[in-house]
């Protein structure tokens, strides 16, 4: 894609003067447990009998790197839990489920489960610990059965067996979905929902996390989780506006160069990119399958999985296996490619005129015969600092800077066309005057002058509502045809408004048939963005 010609997109117009900011210091929200008739060791025992029928039911994920790398963070959380909440009787338990869903959940006494599509759905490892610190903070209110006791009809042994019903959440899922008491561990009122967002926020100011990605990942499950939602949301109702106090409470907390990403994360993404597909809850409510062998509940369940030795592998050329049935994240997420889903049988995989990049370093392949070779992009990031951004991208990506915008590219990547600077993989970022100060004008003006400069631009749908930097922001993909290469390739548009009435534009680009490839590294790069205008 040609380089953005900003000048095409000043404004004319004088900016109206700032907004003054508060003066006043936000105040921390204080949290108070709701009274509960049960003791802790109540709490052990039925959190102890639900997670065996837990386990029973479902697959844990077969990857001791994934599971090692969830265990550490869920550690580090726990680690963070305010003194009052913390229960020395309570062994939090961390581990990953092979169910596609977007959820997580936990039971009593600290037996956390994550499925495995809430972990590819996750933007950074700050919003999957913010998932993680939300459930958590559940388990250290002991919401469950304080919930549980408000049933007159409560009878313990119909606790364990119901907790299933709620976490499958369909008709027909056998006896477990009839005694609905289970429900109480996993649905809660919206108060106690309120409780768990304070909290599960403080847990993660406490453990060096940002705050704000506990809002972001209720964002980000709204925007992929479809027109009904996914489960974690309608098992987590929304108390109200509760993007807006989360945001507040963040803004309190005051976290000084909090983690939002990690290598870690992204490798754990990667690994289960590439892992057979997982299967829905329904379908596996449907197959009736039980897992005898996975059933190990030791007292004491902090040494599972073991993490000893255990580290990311930077090569993991054994995956995809020859069988692997490849599939997106979720066929939602966007940008969409005309809802063609991945083919049942997808064993020719790469084929032999597959322009895609296999996983595995230091590799390189063709972009297209003839042509330069393109480096697949490192899952390590370097920072970058601009005049009112910090931004990090792969440390293999070059920064060609202009004066009013940066592109980081691999080699082999961008080149010059009639004069011009064109780019076929990488992002560029920078910032224009804007003539509105409304985001969707402003993000008008900008598309209108991209697509005056590239005449084969288009747009492939709507404006979708993202965050960038904390801010509102609005992302559109469009779908062009490179001067470069001649190859389609898809470009996708991510802005927000500065304090100063600028537009802060980023823009991403790849090949059509390596989108699936590149829109991981992304996502990642689009988190990191940080302004500070």
């Amino acid at each position: 894609m040609r380089t953005l010609n900003p000048r095409k997109t000043v404004s004319v117009l004088m900016l109206l003067a700032l907004t003054a900011l508060p003066l006043s210091t936000l105040a921390q929200t204080r949290v108070v447990a709701p009274s509960n008739p049960y003791s802790e060791s109540k709490d052990i025992e039925l959190g102890r009998q639900a997670a065996q029928q837990v386990e029973r039911q479902l697959p844990l994920l077969n990857d001791p790197s994934v599971q090692a790398y969830v265990e550490r963070v869920g550690r580090r959380l726990v680690e963070a839990i305010p003194p009052e909440f913390q229960h020395p009787q309570f062994h939090y338990s961390f581990k990953v489920l092979d169910v596609r869903d977007l959820n997580a959940f936990a039971l009593p006494g600290g037996y956390t489960y994550v499925n495995r599509g809430l972990i590819e759905a996750a933007h950074n490892e700050g919003e999957l610990a913010g998932a993680m610190a939300h459930e958590i903070s559940h388990v250290a209110l002991r919401h469950g059965t304080a919930q549980a006791a408000k049933a007159r009809k409560y009878q313990y042994g119909a606790a364990a067996v119901g907790v299933l019903g709620a976490i499958f959440g369909v008709p027909g899922a056998g006896q477990l979905g009839a005694a609905g008491i289970g429900a109480y561990f996993l649905k809660f009122s919206r108060e106690y929902e309120k409780q768990a967002d304070i909290l599960g926020s403080h847990i993660m100011a406490n453990a060096g996390y940002d705050p704000h990605d506990l809002a972001n990942i209720f964002r980000t499950l709204e925007q992929q989780g479809g027109s009904g939602g996914p489960q974690w949301l309608s098992d987590h109702p929304n108390p109200g506006n509760r993007y807006e106090y989360i945001s507040r409470e963040a803004e309190a907390l005051h976290v000084t160069n909090p983690t939002r990403n990690t290598d870690q994360f992204i490798q754990a993404q990667t690994v289960l990119h590439d892992l057979p597909r997982a299967r829905s809850m329904q379908e596996i409510a449907r197959s009736g399958q039980r897992y005898p062998q996975q059933t190990r509940y030791p007292q004491d369940d902090r040494n599972y999985p073991r993490q000893d030795d255990q580290r990311y592998p930077q090569d993991d050329r054994n995956y995809p296996r020859q069988d692997d049935q490849r599939y997106p994240q979720d066929d939602r997420n966007y940008p969409r490619r005309d809802d063609q889903r991945y083919p049942q049988d997808d064993r020719n995989y790469p084929r032999q005129d597959d322009q895609r990049y296999p996983q595995s370093g230091d590799q390189r392949y063709p972009q297209q015969r003839g042509r330069a070779q393109v480096e697949y992009p490192s899952s390590r990031l370097r920072n970058y600092s601009g005049s009112n951004y910090r931004i990090s991208v792969p440390e293999n990506w070059r920064e060609l800077a202009s004066n009013d915008n940066v592109t980081f590219a691999p080699e082999g990547a961008y080149s010059q066309s009639q004069g011009q600077f064109v780019f076929t993989h990488g992002i560029q970022v920078g910032s224009s005057r804007a003539q509105s100060r409304s985001l969707k004008s402003a993000s008008d003006e900008l598309i209108n002058g991209l697509t005056q400069d590239n005449q084969r631009l288009r747009r492939s749908g709507g404006y979708q509502r993202e965050t960038l930097g904390r801010r509102d922001a609005l992302s559109l993909s469009l779908s062009n045809v490179s001067e470069l290469t001649g190859r389609p390739e898809v470009i996708t548009v991510y802005t927000t408004m500065l304090r100063n009435g600028d537009l802060f534009y980023l823009i991403a680009v790849a090949p059509q048939d390596e989108i699936q490839d590149y829109q991981r590294t992304f996502m990642a790069i689009v988190t990191t963005v940080d302004l500070n205008d």
